[in-house]
């Protein structure tokens, strides 16, 4: 798999535009704007932009380059909401207009380097863009799109105004227009002349707007699909039980995979969830069943493939990925169940199993590993028990005193019995450790693979009981033994507030004076 993010230690960082960058932005958009009859910035025209406003102007950074920049600024509605051309909302390209009272964020560029497109570098600028308006408590954003695909499809259509109805129908697709339609935006409006140099939009220009839900008097977006409105403060999870079943490549295990990441990413999740050893699928590739010594070599192959591929996934589709976890031998030549974490900026962490359960040791020669730490993301530290390693209440309670939040427990239950150990220590943990714990498991058979011929499951995102939370202390569940995935939003201040002065509050009253937790392992 070949992408300009497929070097492992590639970092992809989202930040505010600063005067070092200016020269960096103005290559970009000439660039991006290269034989197209427009042009990009010159290296003043991004300085006014970031000078004019320094919390409006974003780029994108893979190993400190900037392939992506977003430019915006503060407008008053009666000029911003009112048809405009582009040399006149925006001073000329400076953002000189940017008017610090203004009650509107105006979306004056987007850009993305052409050889990086497919990361959803777009959609995290745009997302950027929100969660500003959001902060400084604006009505919303408005811009002007492009139509790139006017031009040629003028003829067919007969008019400006039924190619954007046709869009909006979904009977043709624009990749400007559609892809703002897809964000949550809105058409006021057809702009004419609104920058006549675009010759394949024809000098027009699409008026949009996101009208933003926290404010009271702000109209909700009319029949589109939302994926589910959320709050700015809240974490969207997705919890994916997985069937298990024949598969017949790498490639088509890889397409269920994806299938899953897209459809939580398509609801704005911020982590989607898979169960433990959901990889020991790969097995059922083999046309006979293999001794658990050739197994393990078997999977341990698709080890580097399969970091590879989730890496990427994390980073096109935008989410953290919480990898299930699959058996490798590591340098030393042990076996170790690894949960290996994709976090959407690139980097990838590793948390082995510390208990195999007697299972595990017996059929598939596994060790216990001996790190146990907290995984930093974009939402707050988190961290990973595998299965087992719920059932061993200072394993999380080890977690919880490094600051995480919310505990995620990929698992593996082949009956209802086992289901419930592992169901009913994780939702002691969330009250005796005031977390979240959110649990993935497996659904269906794999005949021809050893320990994994049935599977039992019910996953679900578990909250700690007292009066902010769930009436049951869960937040969201599936039904039992068929494939879906839950969904839910966490609100880490309620965490704390229940933490400091909940009903009871478990971390605080611990007697530090009698007992406490000392960590050997690394």
């Amino acid at each position: 798999m070949d992408s300009k993010l497929s070097n492992p230690s590639s970092k992809l960082v989202v930040r505010n535009a600063r005067p070092a960058d200016a020269t960096a932005i103005a290559d970009l958009t000439s660039r991006v704007y290269a034989g197209t009859g427009m042009h990009g910035y010159s290296e003043g025209e991004v300085m006014g932009q970031i000078n004019n406003f320094p919390k409006g102007q974003f780029v994108v950074l893979v190993d400190e380059k900037v392939v992506a920049y977003c430019a915006t600024f503060r407008i008053r509605e009666a000029i911003g909401l009112k048809p405009h051309t582009w040399a006149e909302i925006t001073g000329n390209g400076y953002a000189s207009r940017h008017d610090p009272a203004g009650d509107w964020l105006y979306g004056m560029e987007v850009c993305v380097d052409p050889e990086y497109r497919g990361y959803r570098l777009g959609q995290r600028l745009y997302n950027e863009r929100k969660k500003l308006c959001q902060s400084l408590g604006l009505k919303g954003v408005v811009f002007s799109g492009r139509l790139p695909s006017l031009a040629r499809r003028m003829k067919k259509y007969g008019s400006v105004e039924k190619y954007v109805q046709a869009v909006q129908a979904k009977q043709v697709r624009d990749p400007v227009l559609s892809f703002q339609l897809r964000n949550g935006f809105e058409v006021i409006g057809i702009i004419p002349g609104y920058l006549d140099v675009d010759h394949q939009s024809m000098g027009y220009g699409v008026h949009l707007v996101w009208r933003n839900p926290r404010v009271a008097d702000a109209r909700e977006v009319a029949n589109e699909k939302g994926y589910g409105g959320r709050m700015p403060d809240t974490i969207r999870v997705g919890t994916v039980q997985y069937m298990q079943r024949r598969v017949r490549s790498f490639e088509e295990f890889l397409e269920m995979v994806a299938y899953f990441v897209d459809v939580v990413a398509d609801y704005k999740g911020d982590f989607v969830v898979f169960p433990e050893l959901f990889t020991l699928q790969l097995l059922s590739i083999e046309d006979q069943q293999l001794t658990p010594a050739e197994s393990i070599e078997a999977l341990t192959k698709y080890t580097p493939r399969f970091r590879e591929a989730l890496r990427d996934m994390a980073l096109r589709y935008n989410i953290n990925i919480i990898g299930g976890s699959h058996p490798t031998r590591v340098e030393s030549g042990r076996v170790e169940n690894i949960s290996y974490v994709f976090l959407r900026d690139g980097t990838v962490h590793e948390q082995p199993k510390i208990h195999p359960t007697p299972n595990e040791v017996y059929w598939w020669n596994i060790e216990g590993g001996s790190t146990l730490n907290a995984i930093e993301t974009d939402c707050g530290p988190i961290g990973v028990l595998i299965c087992y390693d719920a059932e061993f209440p200072e394993l999380a309670r080890h977690l919880t005193d490094q600051g995480i939040q919310i505990l995620f427990v990929p698992f593996c239950t082949d009956e209802r019995q086992s289901y419930l150990r592992v169901r009913y220590c994780c939702q002691a943990r969330a009250v005796e450790n005031q977390l979240y714990v959110v649990m993935s498991g497996n659904v269906g058979n794999l005949p021809n693979v050893a320990n994994m011929d049935i599977q039992y499951a019910q996953s679900c995102i578990l909250t700690p009981c007292d009066f902010p939370f769930a009436r049951d202390g869960i937040s969201a569940d599936t039904t039992p033994n068929v494939e879906t995935v839950a969904i839910a939003d966490l609100r880490p201040d309620t965490l704390t507030t229940a933490r400091n002065s909940g009903t009871v509050k478990n971390l605080r009253d611990r007697r530090h004076d009698l007992y406490h937790l000392h960590w050997r392992g690394k």
